[in-house]
């Protein structure tokens, strides 16, 4: 129970952290859908990157206490896996169609009418990031916000093209081998937290390392392969009704995608955090990084301040019903210019 100041209490052992797994069958197949807390409370959808679910890319932000108690108090969070990618899935059938980006997308919106959701918060990493961003702009009046982490937005560069190429090859001939592994890895996680020959690996890198392991690689194939194929959406950004947050490592080899498609979004309605010393997955790497920008963005909708929401907790709580102050970086504790979250760590 909130007590009079700002903050809000959860009790952590009172939250079940397995959530409830629900198989959702859409026209493009089935989808695992992890739902946390009430159902009555609006929604959040997450979407992770390649080769992940939410356990392995979220578990460091939703396990940070202070991110915990702010998320499951506002939101009953539905964790959306990548078509193959929960845990225990079975091996996509050879006569199961491809999917496109547009496939992925679609499937969100089918998902939504399995829950009798309307307008939710999307959050999503890398190439989730990309498939919430592309379900935004198809499906505008169904997305109130988008929290991004590294995300894309243009087609491939002929580096990411070819990398990903080379681990499409290693996915079919070899499965989820070693090379493959320290491909993904790379892509995640900065130098720093990877170890070198001098310093270890750090826990949350061997961590993803054994989840990698779990994953059926063909079904990883098949989404690799949906997003190495993706179309340039940037002129789709202009589209978006949304205000949108977007987190990026400096060190991230998608470090210019966020640039590219910061300066692409309306500024009053956007905001750009970059964290030093921190690679993709700032949920896993630098959750504690996220904290603050995330609680003055969710304060422009109503959110954090339980006490003073005057409206259902099913409304979409839309943001044309703020005032229009709310609607500036600054009212968010950011600055239009990208900002630095942490210092850069001593060697």
């Amino acid at each position: 129970m909130a007590d009079s100041s700002d903050s809000v209490s959860v009790d952590m052992e009172s939250v079940p952290l397995a959530g409830k797994e629900h198989i959702v069958k859409t026209g493009r197949g089935s989808v695992s859908v992890a739902v946390f807390g009430d159902q009555d409370k609006p929604a959040l959808i997450t979407y992770p990157d390649l080769a992940l679910n939410y356990m392995s890319c979220f578990q460091g932000l939703f396990f940070c206490p202070e991110a915990f108690s702010l998320l499951l108090h506002n939101f009953c969070i539905y964790h959306i896996s990548p078509p193959g990618h929960e845990l225990g899935a079975a091996v996509a059938g050879p006569d199961e169609p491809s999917l496109s980006v547009d496939d992925l997308a679609d499937q969100i919106a089918e998902i939504l009418d399995y829950f009798g959701l309307g307008a939710v918060m999307c959050l999503g990493v890398t190439a989730g990031a990309y498939i919430l961003t592309l379900f935004a702009i198809k499906y505008s009046h169904r997305v109130i916000g988008l929290i991004l982490v590294s995300p894309l937005c243009k087609a491939p560069s002929w580096t990411e093209w070819l990398c990903n190429k080379v681990m499409s090859n290693l996915l079919y001939i070899c499965g989820m081998c070693g090379i493959v592994k320290e491909l993904l890895l790379m892509r995640y996680f900065s130098k720093d937290v990877r170890g070198s020959v001098d310093v270890p690996e750090s826990d949350i890198v061997q961590s993803c390392r054994r989840l990698l392991g779990e994953r059926q690689s063909p079904n990883v194939l098949r989404f690799l392969e949906a997003i190495n194929g993706r179309p340039d959406i940037t002129n789709g950004l202009r589209k978006l009704q949304c205000r949108s947050l977007i987190f990026v490592g400096e060190n991230s080899p998608f470090h210019y995608e966020a640039l590219h498609m910061t300066s692409k979004l309306d500024r009053r309605f956007s905001a750009l955090v970059e964290v030093q010393a921190c690679g993709s997955m700032v949920t896993e790497e630098q959750p504690d990084a996220m904290l603050i920008p995330l609680e003055y963005f969710l304060m422009g909708y109503g959110f954090f301040r339980p006490s003073q929401l005057s409206v259902s907790p099913r409304s979409p709580l839309s943001p044309t019903s703020i005032s229009p102050e709310l609607f500036s970086p600054e009212s968010m504790g950011l600055k239009l210019k990208p900002i630095k979250t942490r210092i850069q760590a001593e060697v």
